[in-house]
């Protein structure tokens, strides 16, 4: 395998995590996998500016994020969320398990949409794809500390909205 075909290896493993990314970042499924696409096609046509060495993950998501404030720049307009329940994958029989286990995650879901863009990027790479702080910080071409302070920000909210509708502390 030669090194391009074993990046494009890589980035069709990075493609779950780049779409739950981009959920996160654009409130809905159907513009998540537009974002994920043409971050795809960017990432293949660009392969030669990816530095061999460092996090291809990193990368890649931050070009998704630059192809959705684009796009956001282009179409001010957006259509508004959609329900959390198409992100998860609820199994059992149990219907209510199941009820208060979606109703929790639209909980959770409009709190985190409730935040401010900045703080909802550094959630999602951070809380969500389990990034450190400076590979979030690497990420989204910001410094470590602003990084910190904005999920530090961010929790704090969270916190105070959900543990104030007193459903999920």
């Amino acid at each position: 395998m030669t090194p391009d075909d074993t990046t494009r290896q890589a980035l069709t493993t990075l493609i779950p995590r780049l779409r739950r990314f981009a959920r996160v970042l654009t409130g809905n499924q159907a513009d998540a996998d537009d974002v994920v696409q043409a971050c795809l096609e960017k990432a293949m046509l660009n392969l030669d500016q990816w530095q061999p060495g460092t996090r291809l993950d990193s990368w890649v998501f931050r070009i998704a994020r630059n192809t959705w404030i684009d796009d956001r720049r282009r179409a001010h307009n957006r259509a508004g969320y959609e329900d959390i329940g198409e992100m998860i994958d609820l199994a059992g029989d149990d219907g209510v398990a199941i009820a208060e286990a979606s109703a929790e995650a639209r909980m959770v879901r409009a709190a985190v949409d409730s935040l401010p863009a900045e703080q909802r990027d550094v959630v999602a790479l951070v809380m969500l794809e389990e990034m450190s702080y400076r590979e979030a910080a690497d990420a989204l071409g910001l410094p470590i500390g602003t990084v910190m302070s904005r999920l530090s920000r961010a929790k704090a909210a969270l916190a105070k909205r959900i543990g104030g509708e007193g459903a999920v502390q």
